[in-house]
């Protein structure tokens, strides 16, 4: 299967959460490398909330030179570089990022043109308590459907990634790893 081949796509990814107070969120994103990425959820928030809190990291992203992908409401996506999960690739510009759990997954977001897969639960995570885990085997074989870079996605850090990528890991995301 052809592969899509990046062209500079961040290989860390920050995935906000709620859970995150938003002064932690702000800070951890002051300690993101240059080029990283952030994909904003906080799909519980009010609008005007998430308005206010999208606009204080949109300032932060053109400042640090970061990528930003908002999942939910297009209409927040002025500051933004693309979505993630979006319903299609017809409605918007930017980069289209998915999220896979399985095969079925994977077949769908090749066929909505995804630039980028997001791959999880790899390991055991505290946002997906007792949710299974793909491991690292069975996550390599599902990378390897896939027809655009792979990002390894749940209980990541920097050591796992290192052991991932021979398995075909083009990155990884977090929450608590980086925040």
């Amino acid at each position: 299967m052809r592969r899509r081949q990046p062209q500079s796509l961040p290989r860390l990814w920050l995935f906000t959460d709620e859970r995150v107070p938003d002064n932690d969120l702000i800070a951890a994103i002051t300690h993101l490398p240059k080029g990283s990425g952030i994909v904003f959820r906080h799909y519980g928030l009010a609008s005007a909330e998430r308005r206010a809190l999208i606009g204080r990291i949109s300032l932060l992203v053109r400042r640090r030179g970061l990528v930003l992908l908002l999942a939910g409401e297009r209409t927040l996506g002025q500051s933004a570089s693309g979505y993630h999960n979006p319903s299609s690739r017809r409605h918007h510009t930017g980069l289209a990022t998915y999220a896979a759990h399985n095969a079925r997954e994977i077949a769908q977001a090749n066929r909505r043109g995804a630039d980028m897969i997001f791959l999880s639960p790899v390991f055991p995570t505290r946002s997906h308590p007792g949710a299974p885990t793909l491991g690292p085997m069975r996550f390599a074989a599902l990378a390897r459907l896939a027809r655009c870079p792979v990002i390894a996605l749940g209980g990541m850090n920097a050591s796992r990634f290192r052991h991932l990528k021979p398995l075909g890991a083009y990155g990884w995301a977090a929450i608590d790893a980086l925040t």
